[in-house]
């Protein structure tokens, strides 16, 4: 019997001892560990930092500064809500520890929890009434309750204006509030200021976890702005949070369609495809009966007026789109401007181009309005002198075919040696201009610059430059005194 004692008394010791060196063996691990981490904190390595405590909790889960340590890391990764818990264990291990308490009411602060931030702040102050951090504090979260009370009253009364310039003063010191940011969000709406709204729902994406309502409103705000590329990225978060989600799924098939369209729009305009920039630009205008999508359809009524002035299509059909965009949404457009000014000046309407150019001027002061002004006022001053695509009779925009077709025809008819009238004068006059016509507008340079405004045969133009047809006369005379004329209808 004796014996038997003494081995369970000996028994007992040796676990004893084992669980002492346990324990030791566990304290070690985790003042590392902490040691570890702080480092790591203090270096800025939040996510390695991190890894240290969990171990230390891991190892001690009784230990308050493990847990106090990880949520400052939490709260430095801005992770409030994994931060919140941790301090309250801290709390619970260690009731008297003034630092957690603080740091736990600054987030519930933080968070417009205004209550539970009180009685942290309260509580400090029972132990350190000196405490002037947790008086101020106290001070503001009562502050902030009150500011919150009036502005929630003012939100119900639809004076949102007043309402969203509270919840911003709140909000300064509660950002991490997600009802408040909700309420300014949609005040915001009411006041049509989208962007601002849609900034505040990116904040409540970021606080709420799975937060698909928040990714599928800001989707749609951004959807009525005429931001097809961002709203598709959101309802994308959306999708990745609840692949199964309806509403999500419904708007992410319109607005993919639609944003392809647009990209459509861009390549074709950027590499001169103008038939599928029309095509492309006339189906999103199909989607005028949506209300959402009225900055798509203005986008695109936009792109059409461009892509037919730039397309060199019918001068008619241009300018009644360009008029049609400036009329239905009341915009000074500086493209569209510049658009219909192109199509007046091949309709050699250079008044109505001038007008629309220095409309332009008025919206965008930029080089390309500029350049167009002077080469309008030049077209003006032009049109008064010789106009070689008046003498041939031809568009602005005929091709070289058009061109010698039209010379031939008129050369036949105006040749001094053929002219069955009377007026051989005329004739030779005539066939001159006939003559210089030809040569300007079958030269690329020559016609560029004679569509830029100046005149390449003009002498007192070019009076700076050399100037081969300076006196130009095909029957001799003048500078050209030894020139034989002979003429070839090919």
């Amino acid at each position: 019997m004796v014996r038997r004692t003494r081995f369970f008394t000996y028994l007992f010791v040796l676990i004893t001892l084992s669980d002492v060196f346990s324990l030791g063996a566990n304290a070690d691990a985790v003042n590392d560990h902490l040691e570890k981490g702080k480092k790591l904190l203090a270096a800025g390595q939040l996510s390695d930092a991190l890894t240290h405590f969990h171990s230390a909790v891991e190892a001690d889960p009784k230990n308050y500064l493990s847990y106090f340590r990880r949520a400052t890391v939490y709260l430095a990764m801005g992770k409030s809500k994994s931060a919140l818990p941790d301090l309250t264990k801290v709390i619970e291990l260690k009731p008297d520890f003034i630092a957690a308490r603080m740091q736990r009411g600054n987030v519930l602060l933080k968070q417009g929890d205004f209550q539970e931030a009180k009685v942290d702040y309260q509580t400090v102050l029972k132990s350190e009434s000196s405490n002037s951090e947790a008086q101020s504090q106290l001070e503001t979260t009562i502050q902030m309750e009150q500011l919150f009370q009036q502005a929630e009253r003012l939100y119900t009364s639809g004076d949102y204006a007043k309402a969203a310039e509270l919840f911003s003063t709140v909000i300064e010191h509660c950002p991490w509030a997600v009802k408040m940011r909700e309420l300014r969000a949609d005040s915001y709406l009411q006041l049509q200021d989208i962007s601002k709204a849609v900034n505040d729902l990116k904040a409540t994406a970021k606080l709420v976890p799975d937060n698909t309502h928040a990714f599928l409103q800001i989707s749609l705000m951004l959807y009525s702005m005429g931001d097809a590329d961002d709203s598709l990225a959101n309802i994308r978060e959306c999708l990745k949070l609840d692949p199964d989600h309806k509403e999500c799924h419904a708007h992410y098939t319109k607005v993919k369609k639609l944003a392809k369209q647009l990209e459509t729009i861009r390549d074709a305009t950027s590499q001169s495809r103008w038939n599928d920039c029309l095509e492309k630009a006339r189906q999103v205008m199909k989607l005028s009966s949506d209300p959402s999508s009225a900055a798509f359809v203005q986008r695109a009524h936009s792109s059409l007026c461009t892509c037919l002035s730039r397309g060199k299509s019918p001068v008619k059909e241009t300018v009644e789109a360009c008029t049609s965009f400036l009329d239905t949404y009341q915009v000074a457009d500086p493209e569209v401007l510049v658009s219909r000014a192109e199509a007046h000046i091949l309709n050699e309407d250079y008044e109505a181009a001038l007008a629309d150019y220095q409309r332009a001027h008025e919206t965008e002061d930029s080089n390309r309005i500029h350049d167009g002004i002077k080469r309008v006022q030049k077209l003006i001053k032009q049109s008064k002198k010789r106009d070689y695509y008046k003498i041939l009779s031809v568009r602005r925009s005929a091709n070289k075919a058009e061109i010698l077709r039209a010379y031939r025809k008129l050369a036949i008819k105006w040749h001094p040696d053929k002219y069955e009238g009377d007026d051989k004068k005329k004739a030779e006059k005539m066939f001159i201009d006939i003559a210089a016509a030809k040569e300007v507008l079958t030269d690329p340079e020559k016609r560029a610059k004679f569509d830029a405004g100046d005149d390449p045969l003009d002498a007192e133009e070019q009076a700076q430059q050399h100037n081969p047809f300076q006196g130009f006369n095909p029957f001799g005379g003048g500078n050209n005194q030894g020139f034989t004329f002979r003429f070839h209808f090919n």
